[in-house]
């Protein structure tokens, strides 16, 4: 029988259609993050077979929100080794900035936007992303954040990045019930309503994740953003 290839496995299991190229694109993302991981730390998975399933096909669970999202830039918040961000941007064409502080993971971010003649859709940006929303008011179509914080910090620092009718999805390991209660009652405050809770068992059987897509209804009743890190030091609720 013949072996299934990454690209078969992904269009299976996500019910998606990426072309060999742009599977070879994300295959080269994976490879670049896991050769640059032995100089710096940018991920604790290392066997490339893992690393497929926990960055390549976590990333694109969430793809069906972002295809379904309106027209508009994408920016994946908090993106350290560029996942979910570039996976998403190549598998859906859409333009994409990847938020990262840290200058050393931006550098091996750019070099592979370099190397595979992405500029022209991807960038990225060395801020915070309070630092962004004061610059990019209600810019972005969609907001990605993976394994970043709590449901109500993803929330409030997507708010004011998101235009009306924009797309936040967060991505979340371990959901507990208290979490989500708390999404819950911030929904209003911050403009945002919860359209979907998707559990999602991955391929190899094991690993769970849970995706919360959210819709900009509205603008925040609060003044946003706040001063970096006061979304984390002094949550709303």
């Amino acid at each position: 029988m013949k072996k299934e290839t990454l690209r078969d496995k992904l269009n299976r299991v996500l019910e998606c259609d990426l072309s060999d190229y742009q599977v070879e694109l994300i295959e080269n993302h994976l490879s670049h993050i896991l050769f640059w991981n032995t100089k710096i730390n940018l991920t604790s998975i290392t066997d490339v077979a893992a690393a497929e399933v926990l960055h390549i096909e976590d990333s694109l669970t969430g793809l069906r929100f972002v295809n379904k999202a309106i027209e508009g830039k994408l920016v994946d918040i908090g993106s350290g080794g560029g996942f979910p961000g570039i996976p998403l941007s190549i598998a859906s064409c859409r333009e994409t900035s990847l938020v990262e502080a840290r200058t050393k993971k931006i550098q091996v971010l750019n070099e592979f936007i370099k190397n595979s003649s992405l500029e022209k859709q991807i960038n990225t940006i060395s801020k915070r992303a309070e630092e962004l929303a004061v610059e990019s008011n209600n810019s972005f179509s969609v907001v990605t954040a993976r394994a970043l914080s709590t449901l109500p910090v993803v929330m409030e620092l997507a708010s004011p990045l998101l235009t009306k009718s924009g797309t936040l999805i967060a991505y979340k390991g371990n959901l507990p019930k208290d979490e989500t209660d708390s999404a819950k009652k911030l929904q209003e405050t911050l403009g945002l309503s919860i359209t979907e809770v998707k559990p999602i068992t991955l391929s190899d059987g094991v690993s769970s994740r849970t995706l919360v897509v959210f819709e900009k209804t509205g603008d925040p009743l609060i003044s946003l953003p706040r001063r970096v890190g006061m979304a984390q030091k002094k949550p709303l609720l």
